[in-house]
């Protein structure tokens, strides 16, 4: 199965663990970056393995074309994920270490998660055990508790989204499509295989749209491929709104009824959306007995591990052609002007 493209036109108390940490402001220049290989590529730019001189560790150097966002039309988008990723810090997240610019490009300093994408694993083995499906689901919960927790939706959940860490932990990444939002936002985004009914409806949406994506991840790494699914973007929006799953026989049927709790229609009835919010996720029968406390202090053991040769591996990540940046046009100053906000973040 090919990659799903994301596609876009373009409060409840904080849990004990859900709160904003004071970040270290980090002071980077690319010259502090030994560029090495490339680990993916977008509409701004791309992504590089570099380490870096100032403590000899590796990153991820997320590196976004100036001309490009313009262009594009983009600076507030990337001014959202950029300031989003400056606020959290959390184990289940990417986090990002620090961030800078130059006259031509924006550079977000990223760690680097050297165990490849969910999703490349989870086509390996077409699917996956129940227990194996419950622990990913289960530190994916804690990373959504604490965004929700701060006003915070993530709102592109899917296994090209999810990286495995060298200890088999996973973590989220790719910001581009998170929002704090208060009530709810009306914009379409996401990919057409996990967007959630009101989504599709223009109804406004908020942190109910991440359950019900929840609901798609946990049934596709339990299947092996997702709830909803036609050749085209419209024939899975009919599929989703028409809402009928069938099941294959060798789910469990804890983990069936949570599926099905999480892909109500009506997200006032969603698990996760009910009262106690992420709690009524964590309560839910699938996870009975679930150490919750020993999964966010990363103390239960993986149910799987990554082959590694080092730090800096990649052998876990596609191939990418190595490529002569092109001279980048220049900008005005008052194009210039428009970035000077990022210093800020």
């Amino acid at each position: 199965m090919l990659r799903r493209m994301t596609s876009s036109k373009k409060a409840e108390p904080p849990e004990p663990e859900a709160v904003f940490k004071p970040r270290e402001k980090r002071t980077f220049e690319l010259g502090n970056f030994e560029l090495k290989e490339t680990l993916g590529t977008g509409t701004f730019g791309r992504v590089r393995l570099t380490n870096c001189s100032l403590d000899n560790k590796f990153y991820a150097l997320k590196m976004l074309k100036k001309a490009d966002i313009l262009r594009l039309k983009q600076v507030d988008h990337i001014k959202s994920e950029v300031r989003i990723l400056s606020l959290i810090e959390h184990p289940f997240i990417v986090n990002m270490a620090g961030h800078f610019q130059n006259d031509q490009a924006l550079f977000m300093v990223i760690e680097y998660v050297q165990g490849g994408e969910l999703y490349s694993h989870l086509r390996r083995e077409v699917r996956f055990s129940d227990e194996k499906s419950k622990y990913y689901a289960a530190e994916i919960i804690l990373a959504f508790s604490y965004l929700h927790s701060l006003k915070i939706i993530y709102r592109d959940l899917k296994p090209e989204n999810l990286l495995i860490t060298g200890a088999g932990h996973v973590k989220i990444t790719d910001f581009g499509f998170a929002k704090i939002v208060e009530d709810r936002t009306w914009t379409l985004c996401g990919t057409p295989e996990y967007l959630a009914p009101e989504i599709i409806q223009s109804k406004g949406h908020g942190k109910s749209v991440d359950w019900w994506a929840l609901g798609v991840l946990i049934y596709e790494m339990l299947a092996g491929y997702p709830p909803f699914y036609d050749e085209s973007p419209f024939g899975i929006y009919q599929k989703i709104l028409a809402g009928r799953v069938e099941y294959p026989r060798h789910i469990d049927p804890k983990a069936k009824d949570c599926i099905k709790k999480l892909l109500a229609q009506d997200r006032t009835k969603r698990l996760g959306c009910i009262k106690g919010g992420a709690a009524s996720v964590k309560n839910h029968k699938w996870f009975n007995k679930f150490d919750w406390a020993a999964a966010l202090a990363c103390t239960i053991e993986p149910p799987f591990k990554p082959e590694l040769q080092g730090e800096g591996d990649t052998h876990h990540f596609d191939d990418y052609p190595d490529s002569e940046e092109a001279v980048q046009p220049e900008i005005s100053d008052h194009e210039k002007a428009l970035f000077e906000e990022f210093d800020t973040f």
